[in-house]
């Protein structure tokens, strides 16, 4: 295994992003899985793409050999230019002369009628130049949304959740157009109802059409009739707010008549353009859309991003002239939407030993006012709703409801964390309820190789169980909850617990057409590499994992090759960067395209077998061989009918599992986490350095999904927590004091480039294992009142969640208080959960 240990102490993440990759480099790592290991696991690898020499071409200048820059800890392309603040984002491209800023005029309210909108006081002021709205554009210009087109450019005559936009002021600079943005003045008749939690939707039944989605396996109801116990209870999981370090934002810049060029903060720069050129009435091939790098994205920029480039772009064609648009950060939360709440009703069907024998699931997420890519994160939700256990006889059903909040969105796991917290919570409810250890019921319940999913998918290449058992073992689990158990017993107002979880992470996009990707190589007359592909850097590193790919495949080193944007006048046709897929399908087309490369240059080197790389270049321009090259790539064998529950949803999975150890102040709801383990099968990492960065952010950001992170609003349906003063974000205090991350070794991966996995999304459901860790500290809490351990914790688990579960004799004077006083009756909350 591959073992980085984190001190605190150590603040500057550039600094210990360095001393890994120079850590992982002198232990030797080897930069390609050896043939005999490949051999033994009986690998078909990537590694058949490509000629039996992984290093076709051995020299690049002089008699130096090149070393092959695969499974090397290579630095982040744009690390030094990001620590620096050199790194170019969408808002720091130089300012035109001639530019415009745009301002949003949003909703103010969550149902209602739009009677009027007064945009003239604004356009007195000095610096304006335009107010559009639905006016501008005919209805079928107006449409949006990434897959269902119930969304509004501008909404017109309903508005169905607060910060819809309802038009936008173009003005000299940000000051002006904020300023008279605000002095729009809209008219609004309130309707009602105003639905903004899931259980106001579900007992309303406000859900979209087409639901629920349906997957059975087996015969239900005779399982449960031959079960031995039954287990019913129910999980509920807020959402969680992006947080990206850079907002929302477009400049769109007019070029000759009719051409436009957007430069936004997009993860899906296809999906810009075609709604650009929707709303515009011009041909796809008239814009362009491009992306430098993201200050971030998660999935908050997949969809979302088209709310504000649309506008931006409509302005730019109309006036002729540069418009640019950054949304503050209060806008953007209350405008961009979040991660999916979700709420799940479960029912388990288990054998007096143990075994699970049949499920049935009922899950709800909170969609928002449009739909958005709600339907895909429910139907992910309900591919995982069995994390890594198998249960032979499985029922889901799912609904999207339909609520007066900002469009919720992607967001990374996609669902999949929800659905895996839904089988968790089910697992030590009947670990409870059979007075068993959990950790015995989830080895007897495990997937193994060769088991099928609810869904039909046979799994291939299942290390879940390895990745379980080393981290037991790296973590000395038993022994140090043993520990734990003395802690508590000699502590009353600090409690400790301890908790191990797996996961299991399905690799591709549920929607069949978005599994392909092109890429785009040109090779110069200096032998150095201009390459292009269609995913977006947003920090993971994304740019580095393939230009690793082409210099392996070419044989050059690292320095040769420059990535220097995403656009669609390079690669056509983009699929988002999402579903942790960006580095296994655009790294394919990267090596289909470096294949025809060294396939053209292949009778040089054998003419001249003792030049370099530059002659070889040299001879093949002047012999009128092209050195420019395309490269495609679609996930072969997928494709999944629910009508049918048949098919392959996804390529393969990502397993890892981790064990975390926190103590709690029973006093005052705070926690602290001791220490995390986390082992993670990655196959044979392209990149450990990122990878390891890859875990360990992914755990952070989940650790706030499960803890900290808690979007707040109003019964009205407005978004209170819109900054850092209200929402809170992880920071350095609440890394883990020790902090383990190994990758599991001798697991290549057969279904990727260079026999690697997917890291994005998978590790961060581990960081559920803080949240079952508080909730054991807890029930070790409640013990000391004799109260049972049957309590409903509900994610995230906050201070004051964590404190009032404790429920003590001061908790309950205070809610008896609350539930007895003269003002019970007509307590109205402040805020309310979605």
């Amino acid at each position: 295994m591959i073992v980085y240990r984190r001190s605190l102490t150590l603040s500057l993440f550039f600094k210990a992003y360095l001393s890994i990759a120079q850590s992982l480099d002198k232990q030797n790592i080897p930069h390609r899985t050896p043939v005999g290991d490949r051999e033994k696991s009986g690998a078909n690898t990537f590694h058949t793409l490509v000629p039996k020499s992984t290093q076709l071409f051995e020299k690049v200048s002089g008699d130096q050999p090149i070393t092959d820059p695969i499974r090397r800890p290579q630095v982040h392309a744009s690390a030094y230019k990001q620590v620096t603040g050199e790194a170019i984002y969408c808002d720091d491209i130089p300012k035109f002369e001639n530019e415009l800023y745009l301002a949003f005029v949003y909703s103010t309210k969550a149902h209602a009628k739009i009677v009027s909108i007064d945009p003239l006081e604004a356009l007195d002021m000095d610096g304006v130049h335009r107010f559009f709205s639905a006016d501008d554009l005919t209805e079928e210009q107006n449409k949006a949304g990434p897959v269902f087109h119930d969304e509004f450019v501008f909404v017109k005559d309903i508005v169905t959740t607060q910060g819809q936009i309802i038009g936008a002021i173009v003005a000299d600079n940000q000051t002006i157009a904020q300023r008279a943005a605000r002095k729009v003045k809209v008219t609004y008749e309130e309707l009602q109802p105003i639905i903004v939690t899931l259980e106001d939707a579900i007992s309303q039944e406000s859900f979209y059409p087409g639901f629920p989605r349906i997957i059975v396996k087996g015969d239900v109801e005779d399982a449960f009739a031959k079960a031995d116990v039954i287990v019913e209870g129910d999980c509920r999981m807020g959402g969680q707010e992006h947080f990206y370090l850079e907002t929302q934002a477009c400049l769109a810049v007019p070029k000759d008549s009719d051409e436009i060029e957007v430069i936004s903060s997009t993860q899906h720069p296809t999906e810009i353009q075609h709604h650009v050129a929707q709303a515009l009435g011009i041909p796809a091939a008239k814009v362009v859309s491009r992306v430098k790098r993201l200050g971030g994205g998660f999935g908050g920029k997949e969809s979302r991003a088209a709310i504000v480039a649309i506008p931006v772009a409509l302005a730019a064609h109309r006036l002729g002239r540069p418009v640019r648009c950054m949304l503050d950060r209060d806008e953007d939360m209350a405008v961009s939407g979040t991660r999916h709440p979700f709420y799940f009703r479960y029912k388990v069907g288990v054998s007096k030993e143990g075994k699970l024998i049949a499920g049935d699931f009922y899950a709800y997420n909170n969609g928002g006012h449009s739909m958005d890519l709600s339907f895909a994160v429910l139907e992910r939700s309900m591919f995982h709703i069995q994390n890594a256990y198998r249960i032979p006889h499985l029922r889901v059903r799912g609904w999207v409801c339909r609520t007066n909040l900002p469009s919720n969105t992607a967001f990374r796991g996609f669902g999949g964390p929800q659905g895996m917290m839904a089988a968790e919570t089910m697992m030590r409810h009947v670990a409870r309820t059979l007075e068993r250890d959990y950790v015995e019921l989830i080895e007897m319940n495990m997937y193994q190789e060769g088991d099928t999913t609810h869904y039909n998918q046979r799994i291939e290449g299942c290390n879940v169980g390895k990745c379980w058992s080393e981290v037991l073992q790296s973590s000395d689990f038993e022994k140090r909850r043993l520990a734990v158990e003395a802690f508590n017993q000699e502590h009353r107002w600090r409690k400790r617990g301890i908790h191990v979880v797996p996961t299991m992470f399905g690799i591709a996009f549920t929607v069949l057409h978005l599994n392909q990707s092109g890429a785009l190589i040109h090779v110069y007359q200096d032998g150095t590499v201009l390459l292009t592909h269609g995913g977006t850097e947003m920090g993971q590193g994304l740019h580095t994992k393939m230009i690793q790919v082409a210099a392996t495949a070419l044989g050059i080193p690292f320095d040769r090759i420059h990535i220097s944007e995403t656009s669609t006048d390079k690669v056509p046709n983009t699929s988002a960067t999402a579903a942790s897929a960006g580095s296994d399908l655009n790294g394919t087309a990267v090596l289909n395209a470096c294949i025809t490369i060294r396939e053209r240059l292949e009778p040089f080197r054998k003419e001249y077998p003792d030049k370099d790389w530059n002659f070889w270049v040299s001879k093949a321009y002047f012999s009128r061989v092209s050195l420019s090259a395309t490269g495609f790539y679609a996930t072969p064998d997928l494709g999944y009918d629910f009508s049918s529950n048949s098919g392959k949803a996804f390529n393969y999975y990502t397993y890892g599992a981790a064990c975390s150890e926190v103590e709690i102040d029973c006093l005052t709801g705070d926690h602290q986490v001791i220490r995390t383990d986390i082992v993670m099968d990655l196959g044979s990492s392209i990149n450990p350095a990122i990878d390891i960065g890859q875990i360990e952010g992914g755990f952070m950001q989940g650790y706030g999904l499960f803890t900290l992170e808690e979007m707040v609003y109003s019964p009205q349906g407005q978004v209170y927590s819109r900054g850092p003063g209200m929402y809170k974000l992880p920071g350095f205090a609440d890394i883990p004091g020790e902090f383990n991350v190994s990758l599991l070794t001798g697991a290549p991966n057969p279904r990727a480039v260079y026999s690697s996995k997917a890291v994005g999304e998978p590790p961060l459901f581990l960081a559920s294992s803080v949240f079952f860790a508080i909730r054991d500290a807890v029930a070790a809490a409640r013990r000391e009142d004799n109260l049972t351990e049957d309590f409903t914790l509900v994610s995230p688990a906050t201070s004051a969640r964590i404190r009032t579960a404790c429920q003590d004799k001061l908790v309950e004077r205070f809610t008896k208080q609350q539930s007895n006083g003269r003002e019970s009756g007509h307590v109205v909350s402040w805020n309310v959960m979605p």
